[in-house]
C-alpha cells in the first residue's frame, strides 16, 4: 500500500507541474485526508470497483494504479476523468455522475453472485443531491454490495457547505393545505 508521504509527494509534484505550465487543464488536489483514506482502502480488495469524483488522485493511487501512468493522464489534461478498466477505477467530473453507474455495477455483481464490492466516493455537497439519496435507498432496499463514502471537507468548491442551501424562516402555513379542513 502506498504511504501517506507518497500520496502527499505525488500531489506536490502535480502542483509543481501545474505551476510550471506543464498541465493545461483543471486539477483538483487532495490534502489532509490521507490517514482516513488509507484506513478505508485497507478494506478495498483488488477485485473491487472504485467510483470516484473529480478529486480522485489519492483514490487512484490507493487502488494501485501506477504513479507514472496517473501522472501522464493528469499531464494530458484528464485529471478529472481518470478511468482505468484494468484497475476497475472510474470517475466523473459531473456531480453525482458516478452514483447510478456504481449502483448498476453493484446490482450486476449481486445478480452474478460475485464477491466483488463497489466503493463510491462522494463529496459532502454531492451527498445532498436527490440522485445520491435515491441510489442509497435503492442499494439498501436490495442489499447491494456497495459502500458510499462521503468525504466531507466542509466546502462546495470554495463556499462553506454550512452556508449553502440552508436558511431558516418562520413557517406560516402547514406542510400541506391551509390549516383548515375543507369539505367538497
Amino acid at each position: 500500500m502506498i504511504s501517506k508521504e507518497e500520496l502527499i509527494n505525488f500531489e506536490e509534484e502535480i502542483k509543481e507541474l501545474f505551476l510550471a505550465g506543464k498541465i493545461r487543464a483543471p486539477i483538483h488536489l487532495s490534502r489532509g485526508n490521507e490517514d482516513q483514506l488509507i484506513e478505508i482502502f485497507k478494506e478495498v480488495k483488488a477485485e473491487d470497483w472504485i467510483f470516484s469524483t473529480h478529486r480522485n488522485h489519492y483514490h487512484a493511487l490507493l487502488k494501485g494504479i501506477p504513479k507514472e501512468w496517473l501522472k501522464q493522464e493528469i499531464i494530458a489534461g484528464r485529471s478529472m476523468h481518470i478511468n482505468n478498466k484494468r484497475y476497475k477505477f472510474f470517475t466523473s467530473s459531473i456531480v453525482g455522475g458516478c452514483f447510478p453507474i456504481a449502483l448498476g455495477v453493484a446490482k450486476a455483481i449481486k445478480r452474478r453472485g460475485d464477491i466483488e464490492r463497489v466503493w463510491c466516493f462522494i463529496g459532502d455537497m454531492a451527498a445532498e443531491t436527490g440522485i445520491f439519496h435515491e441510489c442509497v435507498k435503492y442499494a439498501t432496499s436490495y442489499n447491494l454490495p456497495i459502500h458510499f463514502v462521503i468525504e466531507d471537507n466542509g466546502f462546495s468548491v470554495d463556499t462553506p457547505t454550512r452556508k449553502i442551501w440552508r436558511y431558516s424562516y418562520a413557517r406560516v402555513f402547514p406542510h400541506q393545505g391551509v390549516g383548515k379542513y375543507v369539505i367538497f
